[in-house]
C-alpha cells in the first residue's frame, strides 16, 4: 500500500457521517483524530488494515481506532483511493460490512453498494408473484442497466408487481436506480427517464476498475465526497448530519456547476433543495467564477427571516474569502440602502401603514357606485401600481383584465380622485409604497449606468416576488444574456404573498435554461401527499405565464400519514397538544425540534400561554432574526415565518373555520378571481406550514374545523 501521499484520494460516504453521528460524543474525539490521520495519509505504517472474515467484498477492510471502535474502509487493487464506509463497535462493523458489495456500475459508472443478504431476502418476497407481468415487464434488462441498476437487482426489479412493491423496495436499490424506475412507474418514457435522471451523453466504456474516475461521477458524489483538507474535514464532522453542505443530487449539482448563457430558473416542490441549489450556486460562482477582489454576488430573497436563515447557512459552506463575495440581504433592505445612499427621503411603507391615508381618500369616493373599500385597495395594488399608472388618461387605457368588476370610462373617471387623493396623501407624509420603492430604485438605477458591483444575481423564494422587483433585478445587471448572471428559484405552490409575476415581460429570458427538481428530501412521502391534496385541481402558474404541475414529485422517506384531530374547545385541543408534546418528550426527541405553528399572531399567543403554563419552555421565532437551533425550547412561529425552515416534529394549531383560511383575507371582495386567489393563497400557507416536518405532523382544530380539513 505504498502510495505517494500527494497522488492519494480519501474520500467519506455519507452512510460514516450517518454512524459517526451515532456515536456518544465522549467517544468521538478518538474517531475524529483517527480520521484527520487518515485524510493526512492513509497509507501509514501506524494504520493496520484487517481483512474481514466472510466478508463478500475483497476490498474491505478494518481499521482499529480504540479497544472498542472500528472503521471500515474500502481499498481497491488498483489505484490511491480509500474510501472511509463505516465506523461502530467492532462486531457491529464487521457485520455491516460482512454483505456489503461494492462496485462500478458498468454502464453509469457510478460507485454503488448492494447488500447481497437483502437482496436475497427482498427477492424472496417479490418473487412470489408468479407468471403475473410485472411493473417494468416492457423493459429489457439492458434497459434496467442503463438506469442504473445494478445486475444482481434485476431479477428483484422483474418481480415488483405495482409502486408499493417498488417503495418496499426503496431501501435495497441504489438511490439513483430507485428514482428511475420510479419515474418510469410514474409514467415517463424511457427516454424521458434517461433525460430526467441526466443518462445521455454517458461514456459507452466504463472501466469497472477505475475508483478515481468513479469518483467524479454525479451519481457516486451524492453519497461520496473527496476530502481536500484538514478545516473541511472537521466542519464536516462538526455537522454530520447536515448533509446538504456537502452531498448534492445530480440533479441539483448540474445546475450549480451549469455554465448559464443567461438567466436560469429553478422550479420544485417543498423539500426539494431549491435553497440548497441556490446557496451551493452562490458558493461555486464566487469560488470559480467571478473570483476577482471586487467581484460581488448578490443574494436575495423576499423576507429578512429567510435572509437571515441564508445568511447563518452560507457561513456553514463557504470558507471566508468565498463569503465575503456573497451579499445576502432581502430585497427591500437593499432598497431602502440604496435608495438612502441616494439621497432619497421617503419612508418606506406597508399595508399596515397607510390605513389613515385610505381613509382620507376614501372620503372622496363617488357614494353612486357604492364600491367596498377592499375594491379600491385592489384596483390600486392590482391595477394602477402594477401597470405604473401615473394619469387619469393612463388610467382610462389600462386594462384591467381578471377583475371581477367592470368599470366603464365614466366610472372610472368617477373614482379616479380617490387614487390621487391616496397618492397625495401618501407624498404629504413623505412615504412610498414599497413598490414605488423599488420603481424608483431601478429608475436612479438607469439613469446611472453599471455602478454596482455585482456580477450575478442569486433570487430564492421567487414566486414571492413581484414585477417590478424582477425588473429591478434585471436592471442590476442590465446586459441581457450576460453568462451566469442571474439564478431564480420558486415553485408557485408555495406562494403565499400576493405578487404574481411573468419573467419574460421583466426582461428576464429563461428559454431553454429551466429547470424541475422533483425528489423530496425533507418530508415523508405520507406528509407529502397530504400537502398536495391541499392544491389538488388548482392551477399553478410557472413564473412565466406557463403552469407547473407535480408530476414526479416524490419524497423517499416513509413514515406516518399527518394526523388530523379536532377539539370541542381550544381548552381541549391545548390539552391534547400538551400530552402529544410530552410524549414526544417521553420517546426522547429534543423540544427544540418540535415546532407549532398557527395563521395569527394573536392566537399564537395564546397557544404560547398556555404551553408555558403547562411547563414548556418556549421560543418565538422572530421576523428578522435567524433561528438559532442552539437555544432550548418549543419552537413557535406564525405560517408565514415558518417559511424556509424544517422540523423534526410539526404541530399545525388553530386550523378553524375563519383562522384558515382567514376570513377577513377573503371577505369585502366582489371579484370571485381575487376571492379564489386569496383562498389558494391560504391554502398554500397550509401547504408550506406541513411541508417544514421532516417526520411527522399534527394538525388540530378547535370547534368548526377549516373546510380545507
Amino acid at each position: 500500500m505504498q502510495q505517494g501521499i500527494n497522488d492519494i484520494k480519501v474520500a467519506i460516504s455519507s452512510d460514516f457521517l450517518k454512524a459517526f453521528s451515532l456515536i456518544p460524543h465522549k467517544q468521538q474525539s478518538k474517531v475524529r483524530e483517527f480520521v484527520e490521520k487518515f485524510r493526512m495519509n492513509p497509507a501509514a505504517a501506524a494504520i493496520n488494515y484487517e481483512k474481514i472474515q466472510q466478508c463478500k467484498d475483497p476490498n474491505l477492510r478494518s481499521v482499529r481506532i480504540d479497544n472498542t471502535y472500528r472503521g471500515i474502509v474500502l481499498k481497491p487493487e488498483i489505484g490511491n483511493v480509500f474510501l472511509l464506509l463505516w465506523v461502530d463497535h467492532h462486531d457491529k462493523a464487521y457485520q455491516w460490512a460482512e454483505n456489503k458489495v461494492f462496485s462500478i456500475h458498468p454502464e453509469t459508472g457510478s460507485l454503488q453498494v448492494v447488500d447481497i443478504q437483502q437482496v436475497a431476502a427482498r427477492h424472496s418476497i417479490v418473487g412470489a408473484a408468479g407468471e403475473e407481468r410485472g411493473l417494468f415487464h416492457d423493459l429489457k434488462d439492458k434497459h434496467l442497466l442503463q438506469l442504473g441498476v445494478p445486475d444482481a437487482f434485476v431479477p428483484l426489479v422483474r418481480g415488483i408487481m405495482n409502486e408499493d412493491d417498488l417503495d418496499q423496495n426503496e431501501a435495497v436499490l441504489p438511490q439513483e436506480a430507485y428514482e428511475a424506475l420510479f419515474l418510469y412507474a410514474a409514467g415517463y418514457s424511457f427516454e424521458d427517464v434517461l433525460r430526467e435522471v441526466e443518462k445521455h451523453g454517458v461514456e459507452k466504456e466504463v472501466d469497472t476498475g477505475d475508483f478515481v474516475k468513479a469518483l467524479e461521477n454525479p451519481d457516486t458524489m451524492r453519497r461520496f465526497h473527496v476530502v481536500e483538507d484538514a478545516l473541511e474535514l472537521a466542519e464536516i464532522l462538526n455537522a454530520p448530519l447536515e448533509q446538504w453542505r456537502v452531498f448534492l443530487h445530480p440533479s441539483q449539482r448540474k445546475i450549480v456547476e451549469k455554465n448559464a448563457k443567461g438567466p436560469v430558473r429553478v422550479l420544485g416542490g417543498a423539500g426539494t433543495g431549491k435553497t440548497v441549489c441556490a446557496m451551493h450556486r452562490a458558493k461555486h460562482l464566487a469560488q470559480n467564477v467571478f473570483k476577482a477582489e471586487g467581484d460581488r454576488i448578490l443574494f436575495t430573497t423576499f423576507t429578512r427571516n429567510l435572509a437571515a436563515d441564508i445568511r447563518e447557512n452560507l457561513r456553514k459552506i463557504c470558507p471566508v474569502d468565498v463569503l465575503k463575495r456573497i451579499e445576502v440581504v432581502n430585497l427591500d433592505a437593499w432598497v431602502t440602502q440604496f435608495l438612502k445612499k441616494n439621497g432619497y427621503e421617503h419612508t418606506i411603507v406597508y399595508e399596515d401603514d397607510t390605513r389613515d391615508c385610505w381613509t382620507n381618500a376614501l372620503n372622496v369616493a363617488p357614494k353612486s357606485l357604492d364600491l367596498p373599500e377592499a375594491f379600491y385597495r385592489d384596483e390600486w395594488e392590482q391595477i394602477i401600481q402594477t401597470q405604473g399608472i401615473s394619469s387619469g388618461d393612463d388610467y382610462m387605457k389600462a386594462s384591467r383584465l381578471g377583475r371581477g368588476r367592470k368599470l366603464n370610462r365614466v366610472e372610472r373617471k368617477a373614482i379616479w380622485p380617490v387614487f390621487e387623493e391616496y397618492r397625495a396623501q401618501l407624498n404629504e407624509k413623505g412615504y412610498k409604497e414599497a413598490i414605488d420603492a423599488i420603481r424608483d430604485a431601478r429608475v436612479i438605477l438607469q439613469s446611472k449606468g453599471s455602478v454596482l458591483p455585482y456580477k450575478a444575481v442569486i433570487v430564492d423564494e421567487g414566486q414571492d416576488m413581484g414585477a417590478e422587483a424582477f425588473k429591478l433585478i434585471r436592471q442590476m445587471i442590465p446586459t441581457d444574456g450576460s453568462t451566469n448572471d442571474i439564478f431564480i428559484v420558486g415553485d408557485g405552490h408555495q406562494r403565499i404573498y400576493r405578487h404574481k409575476v411573468v419573467l419574460g415581460q421583466c426582461g428576464i429570458n429563461i428559454k431553454g435554461r429551466s429547470h424541475k427538481l422533483k425528489i423530496n428530501y425533507r418530508t415523508t412521502d405520507e406528509t407529502r401527499k397530504w400537502a398536495v391534496k391541499l392544491l389538488e385541481g388548482r392551477k399553478i402558474d410557472d413564473l412565466d405565464a406557463g403552469v407547473d404541475d407535480q408530476k414526479g414529485y416524490k419524497a423517499l422517506l416513509h413514515g406516518s400519514p399527518p394526523q388530523v384531530v379536532n377539539l370541542p374547545s381550544m381548552a381541549e385541543e391545548t390539552d391534547f397538544i400538551v400530552k402529544h408534546l410530552k410524549q414526544l418528550e417521553s420517546e426522547g426527541v429534543p423540544i427544540n425540534s418540535v415546532c407549532l405553528v398557527c395563521r395569527i399572531h394573536g392566537l399564537l399567543a395564546q397557544y404560547e400561554a398556555a404551553l408555558q403554563s403547562a411547563g414548556f419552555t418556549t421560543y418565538l421565532i422572530k421576523r428578522s432574526a435567524a433561528e438559532n437551533r442552539s437555544t432550548p425550547g418549543l419552537r413557535l412561529a406564525t405560517m408565514h415565518r415558518v417559511k424556509g425552515l424544517e422540523f423534526d416534529h410539526l404541530v399545525i394549531a388553530g386550523v378553524n373555520e375563519g383562522i384558515v383560511p382567514l376570513q377577513m383575507v377573503l371577505e369585502g371582495q366582489d371579484n370571485p378571481l381575487a376571492v379564489e386567489q386569496n383562498e389558494l393563497r391560504e391554502r398554500a400557507l397550509l401547504y408550506v406550514s406541513a411541508t417544514r416536518a421532516k417526520k411527522n405532523v399534527l394538525v388540530t382544530s378547535f370547534g368548526k374545523k377549516s373546510r380545507f380539513l
